[in-house]
């Protein structure tokens, strides 16, 4: 019998990977983390354009499995910025003595399953090759850069960033002519910063967005303190709710209220800020009339605070239902156009012909540009995985599989991969929720599922077809009932050529989902098979 050099491989050594080191640690497992970056973060060690932050507030944006630790961390900000995440995931990694398993600007290129063996053979870009008994992809929702296909990008000049590959160094746009190509999460948070710096910039929008104020500010002691005093009911409160967030103002149905009710109870969520305004009602994403109220109420605020009439109709002209694509959390984004530095070029009305040397050319008008920003997003949920050979039985691959339809078993394993496990994948509520609760509910899962089958003595674990095929059916018909299919977003794939038009994320909540899972668990693994 073949023994294998480790128990498992993790690649990816973002805020998943991380934890999954630490718990199967404490476990007594044998693991390796692999990252192809030089150190910890992820996402967020690549992700570091000015203005880069966490859409959700910082005390929960945070890992709860350590008393001490939740208690010893002091977050700055209100949201956190990307360099302070970076430091978290740095100081967590220190604290729990978990770098000397991981193994740093190295690539996974292959992995291939031995059915005979019940092992994977991980192969990295420097030639190498490890073994396992199992194989857990941490590699992160958005990880993998869309770089778009604009005729004549490779003849530019000047220099071409994308937000997900900023230099590590910075950029100086000082007296430089800018453009920024892009108006999602990225976009909105980018070009207020390089609007202050830069000569003249000139922001490219395909499609406007709905974004809403974050009101960050420094952390208050008090705030802290309370959160703190408070850790484990708001913790488990979170884990039971939908959005996994610290959110205590409660949920009320838009169709409930009268006009004037409808009017304050939006004014109070713009004023919270962050995702309150979203959070704050039970039917904005069931119910069209209910969404295009606070959708209208939203394009009055953005009519409020640009003062170009003809610039202010280009933002606020949506063509999707709020929160049908990712809502956004601005600091000062709209207030932007408002600046002599700052124009908006509408690409539905005239869409880019060519980038050309020294620019680029839209509806026969040529905008000379010095640098240029693609804040052009990711390819997600599985464009990170499909960066990987990944050969399971009979050397079946997984990426053509799920270029045709991206299907799973509850977001956690995939049929025909046995002893794989993917963390926050497609099928599982990842984006749709706060992302370190999820992170957290998969690891313990994949976790316990490990201790239950060295308990029972079992070598292979793996996802019966008919289990896989309702599970997918179930998230295609929640994604149904809601207003999601009314949008042509990345939550489906809208924004990479050829890749399937499929709901890719469970959209019925956290808790819903955790309690499913752990259904599944309670009840020997319902729907997969072992091997021993």
């Amino acid at each position: 019998m073949s023994q294998p050099d480790l128990d498992v491989v993790i690649v990816g050594a973002g805020f998943s990977g991380i934890f999954a080191l630490h718990r199967l640690r404490q476990l007594g497992f044998t693991a390796r983390v692999i990252e192809r970056a030089s150190d910890v973060g992820g996402t967020w060690f690549w992700n570091r354009y000015p203005g880069a932050r966490c859409e959700v507030q910082s005390m929960s944006y945070s890992y709860s499995f350590d008393e001490d630790l939740e208690q010893e961390w002091r977050w700055p900000h209100r949201y956190a910025y990307q360099a302070d995440i970076l430091r978290y995931a740095a100081y967590v990694v220190e604290r729990f003595d978990l770098r000397r398993d991981m193994v740093f600007a190295t690539t996974v290129t292959s992995a291939r399953y031995d059915e005979g063996a019940c092992l994977w053979t991980v192969e990295t870009d420097p030639g190498e090759a490890v073994s396992a008994r199992f194989l857990i992809l941490a590699t992160g929702c958005l990880s993998q850069p869309n770089w778009p296909g604009f005729e004549g990008l490779n003849r530019f000049e000047g220099q071409v960033i994308h937000t997900a590959y900023w230099p590590h160094e910075g950029v100086d746009f000082t007296g430089q002519r800018v453009g920024v190509i892009g108006t999602g999460a990225s976009g909105v948070q980018t070009i207020p910063q390089v609007a202050k710096e830069a000569a003249h910039l000139t922001v490219f929008q395909r499609s406007a967005n709905f974004a809403v104020p974050a009101r960050n500010t420094p952390m208050s002691e008090s705030y802290e303190a309370d959160i703190k005093s408070r850790y484990p009911e708001l913790r488990e409160a979170a884990r039971a709710s939908l959005s996994a967030d610290f959110w205590e103002g409660g949920e009320v149905a838009m169709a409930e209220l009268s006009p004037k009710a409808q009017e304050a109870r939006l004014e109070q969520m713009w004023v919270q800020g962050g995702f309150a305004l979203q959070y704050g009602f039970s039917d904005l994403l069931t119910d069209r009339v209910s969404n295009d109220v606070a959708a209208e109420f939203v394009r009055g605020k953005i009519r409020e605070t640009v003062a170009d009439a003809d610039t202010a109709r280009v933002l606020s002209s949506q063509n999707h239902p709020l929160g049908t694509k990712r809502l956004c959390v601005d600091d000062g984004y709209f207030e932007t156009f408002n600046r002599e530095n700052v124009d908006l070029v509408d690409l539905r009305s005239t869409p880019i012909e060519k980038v050309v040397s020294d620019g680029i050319v839209t509806g026969g008008t040529h905008h000379a540009l010095d640098a240029l920003i693609l804040a052009t997003g990711f390819d997600a949920f599985t464009g990170a995985v499909g960066r990987i050979d990944i050969a399971g039985l009979s050397g079946q691959r997984l990426k053509p599989l799920w270029d045709h339809s991206a299907d799973s078993y509850l977001g956690l394993a995939v049929v025909g991969f046995p002893n794989m496990f993917t963390v926050t994948g497609p099928g599982s509520p990842s984006v749709f929720t706060n992302m370190m609760v999820a992170i957290e509910q998969h690891v313990h899962w994949i976790s316990d599922c490990l201790g239950y089958m060295r308990q029972h003595g079992h070598r292979e674990i793996a996802a019966l077809p008919e289990a896989q095929a309702k599970w997918c059916r179930r998230v295609q018909k929640l994604a149904a009932r809601t207003l999601y299919g009314q949008a042509q977003s990345w939550y489906k794939g809208a924004n990479i050529d050829g890749k399937s038009d499929t709901f890719l994320a469970f959209v019925g909540g956290q808790g819903p989902y955790k309690a499913i899972c752990d259904r599944v668990a309670e009840r020997e693994y319902d729907g997969f098979s072992f091997r021993a």
